[in-house]
Parts: structure tokens; sequence; C-alpha cells
């Protein structure tokens, strides 16, 4: 009995004098005095010393979603598409037909797809992404509230997979906009959509990373800088809102990394700051007013690095110079690395799009660059994809052919044995009459790509109109109303 007496009073002697030495040791332990440098010197700062193991982080913030899912599940509408039935036909080749005799035509059946949008204004506009509408037929949008609407297509930017819809209604529960750049790595986000046609779905996740490159989009002018988060998304979400914890729209979801074409850890979203920019410009002009610095550049890595002997792996590397484009006339030259635009800083060639994506022709914008180990500033004003400094239309691209196109009519499809093309028409002084096209030529293919509607030829003379001088050429492919296939090229460097 008295040997447990005298455990028991020593176990408590020895907690005491641990908490006791703990208290001395926080209460009287005089601060580090640390040696830092000063604009005019050294000095010395008194800085409280920091004991690891008494100290802790704050809470982290609560994980309480119902508000942010409240405020944006009514934004996100169900977009629903209808594709008519095609029939597969085929151009007239006598040679063909002599030995083999005519392919006979089949028709496929019409198709109908879904994915999802954002209400964006309370009278009607909605944000979705270019994959869901694109080449639709019919685009139908259903509400949260199961009122169904047929849609106009306001615009599209396939350079973004940016779309912008808009509905006939009004006093609609627009989502609040948020600002993109302000999100953090390791911050909560939820996604909401529609996938796999189950409606007003809620996931949540963190943001992964950003300025994220995947190399998906399909276009020469592409700007891909793209939120990765962990929230599930799957076919359906795509177009749906990427919200933070307040509620307020941060990107658009468009993608997945999955080999099995359904989510398995990662998606991705165009963020709001590309998007704003792109939808301000097709409810304004039609078209997004893209901005050019006139560069073709060049990630830095440790080999290129070694190669050109550089300074940093920061940046980009300017590879070659746009003749007469925006960079030229600043003062640019082959060689030099961007490091900011205007106090920002840039890591890689897709911080550089997504900046300047963000600016009009005519804006100016502040390059910081080293060249041979020095910091120099410069500033250039950015172009538009024709050299110039002013806004451009629709129409700017039928200026520059001299023509106006139509869709072909059913009867001519019928009579040629074909299923796609534009039909040239009134055509005035320009570079489709200096190429020698004739009034009424069948175009079917440019540059390798099918031609199936007028915005199909509009992309590709936009992207050709902002590449390099011996790259701005249309090799044009088409027949004439009899059937007889042509080719031609138009140059349009001049």
């Amino acid at each position: 009995m008295k040997k447990s007496v005298n455990y028991f009073l020593v176990i408590i002697i020895a907690i005491a004098a641990s908490a006791g030495t703990t208290w001395f040791i926080m209460h009287n332990t005089k601060p580090e005095i640390i040696l830092t440098k000063t604009a005019t010197g050294d000095s010395l700062v008194s800085v409280p010393a920091t004991y690891y193991g008494f100290t802790s982080l704050p809470a982290a913030g609560e994980t309480d979603f119902t508000k942010a899912a409240e405020l944006s599940v009514n934004a996100v509408v169900h977009v629903k598409t209808t594709y008519k039935s095609k029939t597969q036909q085929y151009l007239n080749d006598p040679f063909f037909e002599f030995f083999f005799g005519r392919p006979q035509q089949r028709e496929t059946p019409a198709q109908m797809a879904t994915g999802s949008g954002v209400i964006i204004s309370e009278d009607g506009y909605i944000v979705t992404n270019n994959h869901v509408i694109d080449k639709a037929d019919n685009i139908e949008v259903v509400l949260n509230d199961k009122r169904q609407f047929t849609a106009t297509l306001v615009g599209t930017d396939p350079n973004t997979d940016i779309a912008l819809l808009k509905i006939d209604a009004t006093g609609l529960p627009a989502i609040l906009m948020g600002n993109s750049d302000e999100l953090r790595v390791g911050e909560w986000v939820l996604a909401v959509g529609n996938p796999f046609n189950l409606t007003s779905t809620v996931t949540a996740g963190i943001v992964s990373a950003k300025a994220r490159n995947i190399n998906i989009l399909n276009a020469e002018m592409k700007i891909e800088s793209f939120i990765q988060t962990d929230a599930a998304v799957n076919p359906g979400n795509s177009g749906g809102a990427l919200v933070n914890t307040r509620g307020e729209l941060v990107g658009i979801n468009t993608a997945i990394a999955s080999q099995t074409g359904s989510y398995s850890g990662y998606s991705f979203a165009v963020p709001t700051s590309i998007v704003q920019k792109v939808v301000n410009d097709l409810r304004s002009y039609g078209i997004v007013q893209r901005a050019i610095l006139g560069i073709k550049m060049q990630e830095i890595t440790p080999e290129l690095q070694k190669e050109k002997g550089l300074t940093t792996l920061q940046g980009v590397y300017v590879a070659e110079l746009i003749a007469d484009g925006s960079a030229e006339k600043a003062g640019v030259k082959e060689g030099d690395v961007i490091t900011q635009i205007d106090g920002v800083s840039i890591k890689t060639g897709t911080d550089l799009q997504e900046l300047i994506g963000r600016h009009h022709p005519g804006d100016t914008v502040t390059l910081t660059i080293l060249r041979g180990g020095k910091t120099i500033t410069l500033t250039a004003e950015l172009t538009n994809r024709q050299g110039g400094t002013t806004l451009i239309s629709k129409q700017d691209e039928k200026i520059v052919l001299g023509a106006q196109f139509e869709q072909l009519s059913e009867e001519t499809k019928e009579k040629l044995g074909i299923n796609y093309g534009i039909q040239v028409k009134n055509i005035k002084n320009g570079k489709i009459k200096s190429a020698g096209i004739p009034d009424n030529f069948i175009i079917l293919k440019v540059n390798n790509r099918t031609i199936r509607t007028e915005d199909d030829l509009n992309e590709i003379v936009e992207n050709a109109l902002t590449a390099s001088a011996h790259d701005k050429v249309l090799f044009i492919t088409g027949c004439t109303p009899k059937g007889r296939i042509k080719y031609y090229a138009v140059d349009l460097s001049e």
C-alpha cells in the first residue's frame, strides 16, 4: 500500500514539473535576435521565438457548401442539341462509276447530345462550351424549374471552347461572377452540371493546379489556361459552372483527364478571366477581338537554358518574330526572354497567352524582358489578326476575300452527290478574284479541312491572317457547278 502511494506521488510531481517548465519557457525566454538586410544596411530585428511544439495552425474553414450550392444550382441549365439526319453522298466520279457503279447513298439517323450551360444575365444570356453546341441544328435549354426554351446561338470561340447562347426570357436567376485570378491551389470549389442527364448535380473538390495546358483544343490560336480540380465531372457536365464557396462563378467546366471517358481524378475548367472577355466580345461584336503580340515562343527547359546560355528557367523564349508585328515594332528581339506582362510574372507560354488574350487590338502592354543578362522594359501596342490596331467585325473576312458565301441547296447536293461545301457568290475585288476562283464555285476543303459552313471558312481565314508570312495561304479544293474538281491557292500575305 505504501509503495503504491509513493508511485502515485512521483507521477503527480513529474506532471507538475513538466507543466511548470513549459510555462517558464513560454513566458520567460527572450526573443531571438535576427540579423537582416535592409535598404540602408544591416539592422537588428527582434522576432519572438516560435516554439513549434506548443503552437498550432488556425483551424481550417468549414466545409459547408449548402449556401454556394443554393446560389448556383438554379443558374445552371441543361443544354440539349439535335443534329438532323444526313444522307451520306459521294462526289460524281465517272471513272469510278464506270467500273464499280454509282455508290449507294446511306442516311444516318438524327442524333441528340446533352451538356450544361450557365445563366450569366437575367435577360437570358447563357454561356456554355463550343463543343456542346458545335454544328447543332437545334439548341434547347431546360431551366432548373423545368421550363424549356429554344436558344439562339450568339457566337462561338473555338480558340477557348466558349459559346454564348440567348433565350427569350427575363427575370432569370443569373449566377454571381467571381474572379478566377483570386483562386488559390487547395481552395474548395463546386462543379455544378448535368452529368449523364442527371440534372442539377453538385460535386465538390479542391483546386489542384492553375494555368494548365492539356492540348485538347483543335485551333491554331487556342488559349488553354485551365483550372484543374478534383471535383467529379463527367460527360454532360461540359459547359456547367465551377463555383467557389461563396457561390461565385470562377470557371466553365470543359474537360476531364480520363482513359475511359468517365471521371478518373481530374477535371478542367476555363477560368472566368478568359470567359468574361470572350462573352463580352461575342455580345458586343459577334466575334472575339483577338489581340496579337506577334511572336513565336518556346518554353524554357533546362536543355534550352544550357543551349542558349539563359540565366533563368522562368518566362518564355522568343524563338521568332512576326514581321511588322507588335513585338518587333516594340523592339523585342529573337532570343529575348519575356518574364512579365504589365508587372505580372510569366512562368510559361500558357501564362503569356492568357494575359495577352484578355486584351483588345490597340491596347498597350508593358513587357519586361531579359536580354544578355540585363532587364529591359518595352511598351508594345497589340494588333488585330490582320495586323492593324482597330476592332474588327464579322465582315472583315469577307472584305479580305472579296466575296459572299452561301449554303448549298439540297438540289445542288443531290445533283453533285455531296453533303457539304459552300458556294462562292458576288465576287468583287479581293483575294478570291485574284486567285481566279469563278462565281458559283463550290468550296469543299480549305487547308485540308472540310468546309460545311461559312464559319468554318472564317475560322481558317482568321488563323491564316495571324500566321507568319509563308503560312498566309489558303489551299482550296472544290468543284464547279458541273462537278469538275479544281484546286486554287489564295495568298493572304500581300
